[in-house]
C-alpha cells in the first residue's frame, strides 16, 4: 500500500478542489497536500493516459502484454510518485486508465493501489479499455467498471451492491466522471475552463458517424458549454487524438477532428490533451485540418506514457507539425494554467533523460 489511503483523501471535500489556483500546496504539519487550500493565480494540472495493467489475468484469452510484471509496476509507480511530488490541484486521466477491459475488480486491483492514493484529485476521460468487447464473452463495453469506481456503486435496499446480468457493478448515476453512461462534463481550474469528453463512440448507439445519435448528443452538448464559456484560456483533453503520432489514426480520432475540432477551434480553444498512443508528443498549433496556424491554432498534446507498454514514433514525414516525441519514456506533463498563459513540462520517470518544457499565450475569451 501507498504511504497516503485512498479513505483518508476522500474525506477532503471534492468541492475546494473546482477553484484551487495555486500552484502548489503550502507545507503544513496538520494539513499538508492535498488537504490544504490555497491562494494564488496559478493552477497546476497534472495530466497523463495509459495506466493500469492487468493484475490477475483470470480471462482465459487474455494477451500476455497486459498483465502486469515487474516494468509495468515499477512504471505505474513512478508515474504516481511523479503526481504526487508535482501536488497537482487535480489530475486530468486521459483515458485506458485501467487495462485489460477495465473490470472494476481490476481497478480495485491494480490502478487503486497506485493512484488510488489520489482519486479524489483526478477528473478522467475513459478510453478503449474501458469499453472493451473481450472475447470471452466479459465485456467492459459499457464502461461499468470505469463508471462504478469514479462514481460509486448502486446498492439495493438491503445495501448490497447491485450487478447486472453478467455480474458486472451497476453504477451511481452521477459523480466523478460525469453521468453514467455518457461521460462528459466540464469544471473551471482557476481561471481557466477544462472539457473532459468520451471519445468511446464505437459501442454507442450511431457508432462513431457524426450524425449518430450518441455522438450528435454529446457535440450538441460540447457546443452548448462553449458557448457558455468566456474564459480566456480552455483546455479540452479525451483518449484517441485527432493526430497520430505514431501513424495509426483511430475511428475515435477521425470522429474528433470532424466533430469536436472545428468546434474547439472556432471557440478559441488553447490545447488539447490525448492519450491512446503509448508515447509522449508535442505537435505545433494546427487547425482542425491539420496544418500550421501559430495564431489561433490548437496544441495538441499525446502523453500516453502512464505505464502501460510503449508504442512506437512515426518517422517525422509521417506526422505533420510534431515538433517533439519520444517513444522510451514514462511519465507525467505538469500544466502550469495562468490567467492569460500556460507553462507545460514533461520529464521522464524511468531515467532516460527526456524532457519537454516550453510556455505559450491563450488566445483570449472564448465563447465571444
Amino acid at each position: 500500500m501507498r504511504r497516503r489511503t485512498v479513505a483518508a483523501l476522500t474525506a477532503a471535500s471534492g468541492a475546494l478542489l473546482l477553484t484551487a489556483t495555486a500552484a502548489t500546496a503550502t507545507t503544513n504539519a496538520h494539513n499538508p497536500w492535498p488537504y490544504q487550500p490555497t491562494s494564488g493565480h496559478t493552477a497546476v494540472l497534472a495530466a497523463v493516459g495509459d495506466i493500469a495493467c492487468e493484475p490477475d489475468g483470470d480471462d482465459a484469452g487474455v494477451d500476455a502484454k497486459y498483465l502486469c510484471d515487474g516494468t509495468r509496476q515499477s512504471a505505474q509507480t513512478l508515474t504516481a510518485d511523479q503526481v504526487e511530488a508535482m501536488q497537482p490541484d487535480l489530475v486530468a486521466l486521459l483515458g485506458d486508465e485501467q487495462y485489460q477491459v477495465g473490470r472494476y475488480n481490476d481497478f480495485m486491483g491494480s490502478f487503486d493501489r497506485t493512484y488510488g492514493a489520489f482519486k479524489y484529485l483526478q477528473r478522467p476521460a475513459p478510453g478503449n479499455h474501458e469499453f472493451y468487447d473481450y472475447k470471452d464473452g466479459e465485456k467492459g463495453v459499457d464502461g461499468s467498471g470505469y463508471y462504478s469506481y469514479y462514481n460509486g456503486r448502486s446498492l439495493d435496499t438491503a445495501g448490497s451492491p447491485l450487478a447486472d446480468a453478467q455480474g458486472q457493478p451497476v453504477p451511481r448515476p452521477q459523480g466523478q466522471a460525469g453521468t453514467s453512461g455518457q461521460g462528459w462534463y466540464s469544471y473551471d481550474l482557476g481561471s481557466w475552463h477544462i472539457i473532459s469528453l468520451n471519445a468511446e463512440c464505437a459501442v454507442q448507439s450511431g457508432g462513431c458517424a457524426t450524425d449518430g445519435a450518441w455522438v450528435k448528443e454529446q457535440t450538441a452538448w460540447l457546443r452548448d458549454d462553449l458557448a457558455a464559456d468566456h474564459a480566456s484560456c480552455t483546455l479540452a483533453y479525451w483518449h484517441q487524438p485527432a493526430f497520430s503520432a505514431s501513424a495509426s489514426p483511430s475511428s475515435e480520432g477521425t470522429l474528433t477532428q470532424s466533430a469536436w475540432w472545428p468546434l474547439l477551434y472556432k471557440a478559441g480553444v488553447d490545447v488539447v490533451l490525448n492519450g491512446h498512443e503509448h508515447l509522449y508528443a508535442r505537435f505545433a498549433p494546427q487547425n482542425p485540418q491539420g496544418q500550421a496556424d501559430p495564431h489561433k491554432g490548437i496544441t495538441e498534446f499525446v502523453i500516453g506514457t502512464g505505464g502501460e507498454g510503449l508504442d512506437t514514433l512515426a518517422p517525422a514525414a509521417q506526422a505533420p507539425n510534431r515538433v517533439t516525441g519520444n517513444d522510451t519514456s514514462y511519465g507525467v506533463s505538469r500544466f502550469a494554467l495562468q490567467p492569460t498563459g500556460y507553462s507545460w513540462n514533461y520529464q521522464a520517470a524511468n531515467g532516460t533523460g527526456y524532457t519537454d518544457s516550453g510556455s505559450a499565450h491563450c488566445h483570449g475569451p472564448s465563447g465571444d
